[in-house]
């Protein structure tokens, strides 16, 4: 057995299993308190909404998808509590990382491919899991892990169809992370 620096054990990562238990506490806590599940897409969608309005307030008013959603938010667009989530999922993060010492401006990937090329596939991949998030009315988090937890069938076959997609396609896309 080898025995880790308090350097090392500080670099550490939680244990998955901890991390799964504890997500799910959050998970069920935000459904007590809020009355809703989690999920990071709405967010997303009130800081673009805010966007829109703010650069073009014509083209917010004429269009019916953006008039329905300023409706639905009296409060302003950013004041939503998805809002205030992702911003802690940020900045929870950004502590975390600086207090473990894996705080660090780079880019991993593999060796054959540049970083230019990684950040184009993460933003391509992000653009069209965004883009699925709106189709499907939810991202992951919402779809998925609060479906899941209220026990509904379409959770679970969106879980189900995200990971089998993600395995189907692995396979062709390994080379950008090996």
């Amino acid at each position: 057995m080898t025995t880790l620096s308090k350097e090392e054990r500080s670099r550490r990562y939680l244990n998955p299993y901890l991390g799964g238990i504890l997500l799910g506490l959050v998970l069920l806590m935000s459904n007590f308190i809020s009355g809703r599940g989690l999920g990071a897409s709405g967010a997303v969608k009130s800081v673009v909404g805010a966007s829109i309005e703010a650069v073009n307030s014509n083209a917010a008013e004429n269009s019916l998808f953006m008039a329905e959603f300023k409706a639905s938010h009296q409060g302003g667009a950013l004041n939503n509590w998805l809002v205030y989530e992702v911003l802690g999922v940020i900045v929870g993060g950004f502590l975390s990382g600086a207090f473990a010492g894996r705080l660090k401006l780079k880019v991993e990937h593999s060796p054959k491919i540049t970083s230019v090329r990684r950040l184009a596939f993460a933003l391509v991949g992000g653009a069209l899991f965004g883009f699925g998030a709106q189709l499907a009315r939810g991202c992951t988090s919402g779809a998925a892990l609060s479906g899941m937890a209220v026990l509904s069938l379409g959770g679970f076959i969106t879980m189900m169809a995200i990971f089998g997609t993600a395995f189907a396609l692995a396979y062709f896309f390994r080379k950008l992370w090996i």
